[in-house]
């Protein structure tokens, strides 16, 4: 037990120190981490020896596992219903293109021009296919977007983007026998039985018991992952099913969520990332770059070609045009797990890996800065919510669900 603690420590350590330069250094914490963890397998390879922070030890495995469900979990209870049924035309058809034109592409790309084989080709395009919802939605806080249309249809289009990939992901890979069409009843079944079923658990023991919600959610995520991984697919991808119905009831409890998240990204996602980024082999990127390049334009065009013309029917402005095909060149979370995926199932090799994870970074970071330095489209910003789009908030309970004080402010005419 000793070395487990100790082990851990260090885990932990890299995952305070990711946290502190991902805040000086103003990016995405889930990039630093994955960037700190390549460094620290580089030193443990070099120096060390390359198992000596034992990324393959079981009690590790489950630790990153669960961080990806409960994150994949976090991503698909994001989800604004509302916002979708009213734009599901260019949701809909924004994220099915955002996710073919880069798996076509991508996979074509590793195997006519990189000589990949066919599996490892596939995997790759659907590494390549995803978008950050991590990366927008902090862009969307951060300039205030996800309170307009415009925003709230970039955000629809990622989600479903990153669906196609999660269910891209299992239906490829993922063998099909009896086992699978289990695993596609209890999804199914969890669409018409879950919500009503935490509804009625939260009315009961809601306010009694300790946690009980979280308790709840992390019982069904850990089953339907079990389920999963006997029939051979991934984990998340009940999960992010399971975010998605959740999303009108549960996701609504910000105090909840909160919780829920802190709980995922204090412990179990740093781990997860710093994991992912310790198998990137930075002297195989470093001995041949142009193949991090073929991928990482191979993601970035594709993704131009196959949006900008469909983003064109729903937007006239050419700033706004770019700005949210950019954002939907993004790649992060899901690419990341896509690739160590691959490499925890022996369908790509490690040098691999790490052009994948390479160009998801370089993904993440060059087409945001490029979109807001240059095609940052303030005028949406400038206008005033319409008043449909304003809560109606009349007692201080309201206020105390919603946190709008300012909007309870100015209906009461004190400010």
């Amino acid at each position: 037990m000793l070395d487990i603690y100790i082990i851990a420590s260090v885990w932990l350590a890299l995952a305070v120190l990711s946290t502190i330069l991902a805040n000086r250094l103003k990016i995405s914490m889930a990039l630093m981490e994955i960037c700190v963890g390549a460094a620290a397998g580089y030193v443990a390879a070099r120096f060390f020896d390359p198992d000596i922070l034992k990324p393959n030890a079981d009690w590790m495995k489950f630790i990153a596992g669960s961080g990806a469900m409960l994150l994949t979990f976090l991503a698909g209870a994001e989800l604004d219903p509302v916002s979708l049924r009213a734009k599901a035309k260019e949701v809909t058809l924004v994220g099915l293109i955002g996710f073919l034109a880069p798996f076509l592409g991508c996979a074509a790309l590793a195997y006519f021009v990189l000589g990949w084989d066919p599996r490892a080709s596939l995997l790759g395009g659907i590494a390549l296919s995803t978008t950050s919802m991590a990366v927008v939605y902090a862009v969307m806080l951060e300039y205030g977007f996800n309170k307009t249309e415009y925003g709230k249809g970039i955000l629809g289009a990622c989600f479903v983007n990153d669906l196609g990939t999660v269910i891209a992901l299992g239906l490829i890979f993922a063998p099909f026998s009896y086992k699978t069409i289990i695993l596609i009843v209890a999804c199914a079944a969890i669409i018409f039985i879950l919500p009503p079923l935490t509804a009625r658990l939260t009315h009961i023991y809601g306010n009694r018991t300790a946690a009980i919600r979280t308790k709840w959610i992390v019982f069904v995520l850990f089953s339907l992952g079990a389920l999963a991984l006997w029939s051979g697919s991934e984990a998340v991808l009940p999960a992010y099913i399971a975010g998605m119905v959740l999303a009108g009831s549960v996701a609504k409890d910000e105090f909840f969520i909160r919780r829920l998240r802190t709980l995922t990204i204090s412990f179990l996602t740093p781990i997860y990332f710093l994991r992912a980024g310790y198998f990137v082999s930075i002297p195989a990127v470093v001995a041949a770059p142009l193949v991090f390049f073929a991928l990482f334009g191979g993601k970035v065009i594709s993704k131009i070609f196959g949006l900008y013309p469909v983003i064109g029917r729903f937007r006239e402005s050419k700033k706004e045009r770019w700005y949210y095909t950019l954002l939907m060149s993004t790649g992060l979370t899901f690419g990341s797990i896509s690739a160590l995926y691959g490499l925890t199932h022996d369908i790509i090799t490690r040098d691999q890996y790490s052009f994948l994870i390479a160009a998801v970074i370089g993904s993440a970071v060059i087409p945001t800065i490029i979109a807001n330095k240059a095609f940052l489209p303030e005028h949406l910003l400038e206008a005033p919510m319409a008043d449909e789009e304003v809560p109606q908030l009349d007692r201080v309970a309201d206020v105390w669900e919603t946190g709008d004080i300012d909007n309870y402010l100015k209906k009461k005419g004190t400010r």
